[in-house]
C-alpha cells in the first residue's frame, strides 16, 4: 500500500513537473514580444512596473488557460489595452481556446462581446476613425476566430480518433458476442442431436425390458429386477428430456426432418438425387458417433453453401482414413455464372462448423481453392479426444464473398458517423469563416468609408485654383479619413478604391480659398 502511494505520488510529481515545463516554454514565447520591445531604447519612467505588470499578466492568463481558456483569452484581449505586443499571444490563446473548449456557443458570445466592445470603445470613445475600426476588426477576425478554428478542428480530430477506437472496441465486442452466440447455439444442437440417439436407444431398452418383464416363463425375481430396469430406463429418458430441454432454443421443439443415423454417403447420394453435380471420392467409413456426427454435419453444411453461392459447380466430397483420424473435404469449383448478387453473409455456419469440428477433437480449415471454387476440410480423430482450445472469435468466410463483414454495432456506428461529421464541419469552417467575415467586414466598412466622401476624377480636375470654398461645386458632403502625417488647412477625399476607401485627393485652403491639389499617392 505506501509503495502504491509513493509511485503515484512520484508519478504525480512528474506530470506536475512536465506541466509546469510546458507552461514556461508557453509563457516564455508569448512573452518574447513584449520584453524585446521593454528591453529595447527608449526607456520610459513606467517601463519597467508596466513591463513586469504585462509579464504577470501573461503568467496568469498561461495558468488560467488550462481550466478556464475563453476567460484567459478575455484577459490576453484586455491586456492588448495596455501594450500592443499583446497581439502576437491573441493567436496562441485562441488556439488553445479551440483546443480545449469543448462547445462552440459560449466562444460564439466571447468573440461578439469583444467585437462589439472594442467597436464601442475605439469608435464610440476614442473616436477611432474607420481604417482603424476595419483594421482591428480584421486582426480580431484573422488572429482570434481563425486560430480558435483551427483548434477547434484539432479537437474534433482527436475526438474522432477516440471516437475510432471505441467503435473497433465495439465491434470487437460484438464480434466476440455473436461468435460465442454461435458456439452456445451449436452446442445446444448437439446436445439436442445426442439426446435424439440416445433417447431412441434408451427407448429401445426400456422396450425390451418391458417385453422381459411380461415373459411368462420368467422368475419373479427376474421379472422384478426386468421392472426395475425398465423403470430406471424411463427415468434416465426422462431426466435426458428435461436437461436437453434446457439447452433448446425457442422454435427448435420439432422434431428433425433429417433421416437419423444417415451416413455421409447416403447424405451425398440424396443431394445427387436434387440435382446436385456431386460425387464422393474414398470409400465410405464405420466412424465413431462423434466424429460420425461432426462428418456429416461439415459435408451437409459444405453442399448446402455450394448450392446457395455457386449453384450448378461440380462438387467433390472426399473421405480419407489416415491413421488415428480421418479427412473429410468438400471442394466446389466457381459458379459458371459467376458470384450470385447480393449482400454477404456473416459466416456462422462455418463459425458452427468450426465449434462442431472442435467440440469432436479435430480441426477445420476453410477458404478459396486453388482452382477458384472452396474447400472445407475438417481432421476428425476417430478416438474421442478432449476440445481443442477455442479459436479467436473471428467470421470465416464464405463462397461467393470469400471474408464476410460482421454486423456493426448501430450506437458505435452511429458516434463515429457523428464524429466525421463534425471534423468535416470544423474544417468546412476553419477554411471558410475567416473569408466568409472578411467579406462580411468588407462589405460593411466599405460603404461607410465612402458614403458622401467619393470625389471622382473629372469633378477633381475641374476645381479651380483661387476660388471661394463656397464656389466650388461637386464637392462631396463629408471627407475621408486622413493619412498619417495630415497637412492642416487640407481636406481629403477618396475616389472609392476597394476595399479601404484610403483618401486619395488633397484641397488644401488659405484664408477660404483653393490654393492647391493634388493627387496622394
Amino acid at each position: 500500500m505506501r509503495w502504491g502511494r509513493w509511485e503515484r505520488w512520484r508519478g504525480g510529481v512528474r506530470g506536475g513537473r512536465r506541466g509546469f515545463l510546458r507552461d514556461g516554454l508557453l509563457w516564455a514565447v508569448v512573452a518574447a514580444p513584449i520584453g524585446f520591445a521593454r528591453l529595447t531604447p527608449p526607456y520610459e519612467t513606467d517601463t519597467v512596473p508596466l513591463g513586469l505588470g504585462t509579464l504577470l499578466l501573461l503568467a496568469v492568463a498561461v495558468r488560467l488557460g488550462h481550466r478556464r481558456p475563453l476567460p484567459a483569452l478575455v484577459l490576453v484581449v484586455l491586456g492588448s489595452l495596455l501594450d500592443g505586443n499583446f497581439v502576437f499571444a491573441i493567436p496562441v490563446f485562441s488556439y488553445l481556446a479551440g483546443r480545449r473548449s469543448p462547445g462552440t456557443t459560449p466562444a460564439a458570445a466571447v468573440f461578439g462581446v469583444i467585437a462589439a466592445g472594442g467597436t464601442i470603445l475605439n469608435v464610440g470613445l476614442l473616436g477611432t476613425g474607420a481604417a482603424t475600426w476595419f483594421l482591428l476588426a480584421s486582426v480580431l477576425v484573422f488572429a482570434g476566430v481563425f486560430p480558435w478554428l483551427v483548434g477547434r478542428y484539432r479537437r474534433q480530430q482527436r475526438e474522432l480518433g477516440v471516437a475510432g477506437d471505441r467503435h473497433a472496441e465495439a465491434v470487437a465486442r460484438e464480434r466476440r458476442g455473436a461468435a460465442e452466440r454461435i458456439r452456445l447455439r451449436e452446442r445446444a444442437r448437439i446436445a439436442q442431436e445426442m439426446h435424439d440417439s440416445l433417447g431412441h436407444e434408451l427407448s429401445l431398452i426400456a422396450l425390451r425390458a418391458a417385453a422381459l418383464e411380461l415373459a411368462d416363463d420368467l422368475p419373479p425375481r427376474h421379472r422384478t429386477a426386468a421392472g426395475e430396469l425398465r423403470a430406471s430406463v424411463a427415468g434416465a429418458t426422462e431426466r435426458l428430456h428435461e436437461i436437453i430441454g434446457v439447452l433448446r432454443e425457442e422454435g427448435t421443439g420439432a422434431a428433425s426432418t433429417l433421416p437419423a443415423g444417415e451416413s455421409v454417403a447416403e447424405l451425398v447420394d440424396r443431394a445427387r438425387e436434387a440435382g446436385m453435380a456431386v460425387r464422393l471420392d474414398g470409400d465410405p467409413l464405420d466412424l465413431p458417433a462423434m466424429a460420425g456426427h461432426a462428418a456429416h454435419r461439415v459435408v451437409r453444411e459444405a453442399l448446402t453453401n455450394a448450392a446457395r453461392y455457386a449453384p450448378g459447380a461440380p462438387v467433390t466430397v472426399t473421405l480419407a482414413r489416415l491413421g488415428g483420424r480421418v479427412e473429410v473435404g468438400v471442394a466446389n469449383a466457381p459458379p459458371p455464372a459467376g458470384p450470385l448478387p447480393g449482400p454477404p453473409s456473416s459466416g456462422s455456419g462455418l463459425l458452427a462448423l468450426r465449434e462442431r469440428v472442435r467440440l469432436a477433437g479435430g480441426t477445420l480449415t476453410a477458404g478459396p481453392g486453388a482452382a477458384g471454387g472452396f474447400t472445407v476440410l475438417a481432421r476428425l480423430p476417430l478416438a474421442p479426444t478432449p476440445p481443442l482450445d477455442s479459436p479467436p472469435a473471428q467470421p470465416v468466410g464464405q463462397p461467393a464473398e470469400g471474408q464476410p463483414v460482421e454486423g456493426r454495432p448501430a450506437e458505435a456506428e452511429r458516434r463515429l458517423r457523428e464524429a466525421r461529421r463534425r471534423v468535416r464541419r470544423s474544417l468546412v469552417a476553419a477554411l471558410g469563416a475567416p473569408v466568409v467575415l472578411g467579406l462580411v467586414l468588407t462589405l460593411v466598412y466599405y460603404p461607410f468609408a465612402t458614403a458622401g466622401a467619393v470625389l471622382d476624377a473629372v469633378a477633381f480636375d475641374r476645381l479651380p485654383l483661387g476660388a471661394a470654398r463656397q464656389e466650388l461645386t461637386g464637392l462631396p458632403r463629408r471627407q475621408a479619413e486622413p493619412p498619417a502625417g495630415a497637412r492642416p488647412g487640407c481636406e481629403y477625399y477618396t475616389d472609392g478604391n476597394f476595399p479601404l476607401a484610403q483618401a486619395t485627393w488633397r484641397l488644401c485652403f488659405s484664408d477660404g480659398r483653393l490654393v492647391g491639389k493634388e493627387r496622394i499617392d
